[in-house]
């Protein structure tokens, strides 16, 4: 078992693993949210005919998202893809996040939608468009983020982990435990 202290003294992941992390995540969501959003609502659709408003669909997708994360990050500080990856997220100290702090890290997290939606309305995206953007700014562009960090560049802390007081450490290779 590592220390809080010994877990704050690791070094933050380079880009690509946090590239790496971040592509597989997105894999690893595509079955939460088929699981928890696709099989209930075509339940809804073929039995009723019923179909969700799309501000209420993204209510519901950002919050079962929002639970995964916050589950993962306050029970190990680790999600699936951050296991595979050797990546943990830390509170300050080298400590577990609280349930706050995984909360706020998950909203600051996703303020990278705001500049997307913004950009789908100035150039009228479509469909495949969108998803192409979406994808780019959340597996390339918010991670290099971690070279904005001009007062301690060796933490590499990305925006959302700068605003909410946490950041990311690789995990030496003798201490991966999957769970």
């Amino acid at each position: 078992m590592i220390t809080p202290a010994e877990l704050n003294a690791l070094p933050a992941p380079q880009f690509w693993r946090r590239v790496s992390c971040t592509l597989y995540e997105q894999l690893v969501l595509l079955g939460v949210i088929a699981l928890t959003f696709l099989v209930p609502n075509l339940g809804l659709g073929i039995l009723f005919g019923v179909s969700l408003p799309s501000w209420l669909t993204f209510l519901y997708l950002y919050t079962v998202l929002g639970v995964y994360f916050v589950w993962y990050w306050t029970k190990s500080g680790q999600t699936l893809a951050m296991q595979t990856w050797r990546v943990r997220i830390i509170g300050p100290g080298g400590y577990n996040l609280t349930r706050r702090q995984a909360i706020w890290r998950y909203v600051f997290g996703s303020l990278w939608i705001v500049p997307c939606v913004l950009l789908q309305w100035l150039f009228e995206l479509q469909r495949w468009q969108i998803i192409e953007m979406l994808f780019t700014v959340a597996l390339f562009l918010w991670p290099i983020t971690i070279y904005l960090n001009r007062v301690k560049p060796l933490l590499r802390q990305s925006l959302p982990d700068r605003f909410s007081g946490t950041r990311l450490v690789e995990l030496p290779k003798n201490l991966v435990t999957l769970s």
